[in-house]
């Protein structure tokens, strides 16, 4: 894997010590909305920055697009950009769209439902923001590749 999304222009990092379980990360995200927050496998939080109108329009759109093939396809479930997954190496991300397998989400329990998923999804869609250099999107493709996902797209507009 290249650079770790730790070593390159980050957004704001909190570093609890010690860090948040599963649990308490999941409050401190409800407690903190309409704040978007992922979590590196060291506990260390990062705090997302909101999407400009323009990203969130062409993100809307893709979201569209990606339900709206899911939807005919019948093979999965689609999800938004504020669905968190908790990925094997601990993390937890949330891509701007993503795909999994009806056979894996079904197996989760109902509670593993209602949190961060411990799942990798099959197919993730990653926008570039324009405050974004690539290094930090290319950087969280890899992330999602070394931690299971089949497809991946990182989309940049410009």
């Amino acid at each position: 894997m290249g650079l770790a999304l730790n070593e390159i222009e980050p957004p704001v990092r909190l570093r609890p010590d010690p860090p948040m379980t599963d649990a308490e990360f999941m409050r401190f995200c409800a407690a903190n909305e309409p704040l978007r927050f992922e979590r590196e496998p060291d506990g260390e939080i990062l705090v997302m920055t909101p999407a400009g109108n323009r990203t969130g329009r062409i993100n809307a759109y893709i979201i569209h697009i990606l339900a709206a093939w899911s939807d005919l396809d019948g093979r999965g479930y689609y999800f938004d950009s504020s669905t968190g997954f908790t990925l094997p190496d601990g993390s937890v991300r949330s891509p701007d769209a993503s795909w999994v397998q009806a056979s894996r989400w079904d197996a989760l329990s109902e509670e593993d439902k209602d949190r961060a998923s411990p799942l990798c999804p099959d197919f993730v869609i990653e926008l570039r923001s324009p405050s974004d250099r690539l290094t930090y999107p290319k950087a969280k493709m890899e992330q999602w590749t070394a931690n299971g996902v089949q497809v991946g797209w990182l989309i940049d507009p410009k």
